[in-house]
Formats: C-alpha cells, sequence, structure tokens
C-alpha cells in the first residue's frame, strides 16, 4: 500500500520537486497551493502523513496547524519552512506538529525518508 502525502507549499518550483522526489520513492502526493486547499481536501481524504509550508497565501501554516489541533488531529505534520528559529519551531511543536524541517538545511532527496520515518513511527 503507497502512502499518501499531502504536501501544502506556495512555491511552484519546490513544490513540484517536492512531489516528484516523493513519487519516485514511490508516494503517492496531492500537492496544495496554500493551507485552505488543504484543509478542504481533507473533508475528502485522510493522508497517512502532511507536509507544510509556514509561509502560503490565503492561510498560512500556522492557521492550519490550529485548524488541526481543534480537530484533534493525528496524522503526523511535518512543517517544512524557510525560517530558522527556535521560538517558531517550538510555536509548530506546541500546535502539533511532529517536525520543524528547515528547507535550506535538509537534501530534498531525504524527503521521502523523512516521510517514512514518521509514517512508519520511527520518530
Amino acid at each position: 500500500m503507497s502512502t499518501v502525502v499531502f504536501l501544502a507549499e506556495d512555491e511552484p518550483l519546490l513544490r513540484e520537486m517536492m512531489e516528484v522526489e516523493l513519487r519516485e520513492s514511490h508516494m503517492i502526493v496531492h500537492a496544495m497551493r496554500n493551507g485552505a486547499e488543504l484543509i478542504e481536501r481533507l473533508a475528502t481524504q485522510v493522508p497517512d502523513i502532511i507536509l507544510l509550508d509556514l509561509l502560503m497565501p490565503i492561510m498560512d501554516g500556522y492557521a492550519v496547524l490550529q485548524e488541526l489541533q481543534a480537530r484533534k488531529n493525528t496524522v503526523p505534520v511535518v512543517v517544512l519552512s524557510n525560517i530558522s528559529d527556535p521560538a517558531e519551531e517550538q510555536k509548530c511543536r506546541t500546535l502539533g506538529a511532529c517536525d520543524f524541517l528547515v528547507k535550506s538545511h535538509f537534501d530534498s532527496t531525504e524527503l521521502g525518508t523523512i516521510v517514512l520515518r514518521y509514517v512508519k513511527g520511527e520518530e
């Protein structure tokens, strides 16, 4: 059974690059441009993991995390951000994120491995 990933990222090139990497790891990827699209999609499908950018138009990652927390979400959420700030990381973890990755600090080829670690509960 393939891993289903919801990816919310507003930057088209980065979103496409992450989609390709995840699909090469044999995952099913549903990519969205903002948090509102992600929340809307959750009404019809539950993924195995959510990859969430923080700074997006319409509905940002913080609002998504708050909404997921209100819904008592149990799906692992990994925040992907360009913000390298321990206070922001702590805020995201408090809102339910299981990890906070700074985009410039990891290689996108590691994304499939990172996703599987959380889907399999090896965090």
